[in-house]
């Protein structure tokens, strides 16, 4: 059954995916988020303010998922087909799908550790290389899909734990622009407004 409760332990504790408003040193000090980069497969799906779009798109042999927040596409097969060499890895993992009965089930390994957590947006303890995911996909009546995700990292979690939730269908709704990286503005105002503040002290501790 699902949970609402992460493990009570983690493995590593203290750290963080990155932050929406650090000190602004450099641009690596905020999360990828925030940088346009990814907010990884559980930030992408899991609901927040806005943004929460997800379209998904089947074909003989693959089913993809567009999601509308920092423009992320999942292409899944479902040809049975082995998961990439293991040093093959990025940002959204190696995705495999198949059925069981109604329900989707994706399998999803080969990811990018210490970048992304599972939490809203990406955020939260950062998930390690050993993160492996498991996706349910179930139909459960003509406007509502039933999703659970498992989430298994020996190297963060003391145990693997699930979350679930509906996807509801919005009649007419599609998946918006997300210009995340063209409007992205926060990052140089954030990086410059630094830069001015300690400019404004270093002046006034020289008496200027």
């Amino acid at each position: 059954m699902p949970t609402r409760r992460l493990p009570a332990r983690t493995r590593r504790a203290g750290q963080s995916a990155g932050v929406n408003n650090p000190k602004a040193d450099s641009w690596e000090d905020f999360s990828w988020y925030i940088r346009c980069i990814s907010r990884g497969v559980a930030g992408s799906i899991f609901p927040v303010i806005y943004g929460n779009g997800q379209q998904i798109v089947q074909a003989p042999g693959y089913v993809t998922i567009l999601q509308e927040m920092v423009h992320e596409a999942r292409l899944i097969p479902l040809d049975g087909r082995p998961h990439a060499n293991p040093n093959v890895v990025s940002n959204m993992g190696d995705a495999r799908g198949h059925w069981e009965g109604n329900t989707l089930v994706v399998e999803t390994t080969n990811f990018i550790g210490n970048r992304t957590g599972i939490a809203v947006n990406g955020d939260g303890t950062p998930s390690s290389d050993a993160l492996r995911t498991i996706e349910r996909f179930e139909r459960r009546s003509p406007n509502e899909v039933h999703y659970e995700m498992t989430v298994d990292d020996p190297k963060t979690y003391a145990r693997p734990f699930t979350v679930g939730f509906p996807l509801t269908q919005e009649p007419g709704y599609r998946n918006f622009e997300y210009a995340c990286h063209e409007g992205n503005y926060a990052m140089f105002d954030s990086l410059s407004g630094a830069r001015a503040q300690e400019k404004k002290a270093a002046e006034k501790a020289a008496g200027k």
